[in-house]
């Protein structure tokens, strides 16, 4: 199976601007309807088996048609392998430690995450609602 058949399901939290913004992002990139976006943030979304509530409203989750979940950094790199336009950011795993440097970083803003996001709100207040990309 190509990269381009697979389906991709991101469990991201839609209560976040940011994070339903950057989503936006990849979704109109997904011409080949290989993303499956859930919100946690949802009062439909209780969790399965793999993860729950409280794990995916922490940090950004991907999972693969065959049952396999990755979280943080790794989840951008699946998430970019499978968008056309997005692919050669994936290639980014292939230069050693990269991947773990993106995980620290990501690490670094869910701390931040609270106040990057009241910015972000503010931004959309002074300039609108449209997404900025």
């Amino acid at each position: 199976m190509s990269d381009a058949a697979k389906k991709l399901t991101i469990f991201y939290d839609g209560s976040c601007p940011l994070c339903t913004s950057e989503l936006g992002v990849y979704e109109r990139a997904d011409t080949d309807n290989a993303l499956v976006l859930v919100d946690v943030s949802s009062a439909s979304f209780s969790g399965d088996e793999f993860i729950n509530r409280s794990d995916a409203m922490a940090r950004l989750h991907v999972r693969f048609d065959d049952g396999r979940q990755v979280s943080g950094a790794q989840s951008f790199v699946e998430i970019w392998r499978v968008l056309p336009s997005w692919r050669w950011m994936a290639k980014v795993e292939s230069i050693p430690g990269a991947v773990p440097m993106l995980e620290m970083l990501y690490r670094l803003f869910l701390r931040a995450r609270p106040c990057v996001v009241r910015g972000f709100k503010r931004f959309q207040g002074t300039f609108g609602k449209s997404d900025p990309c």
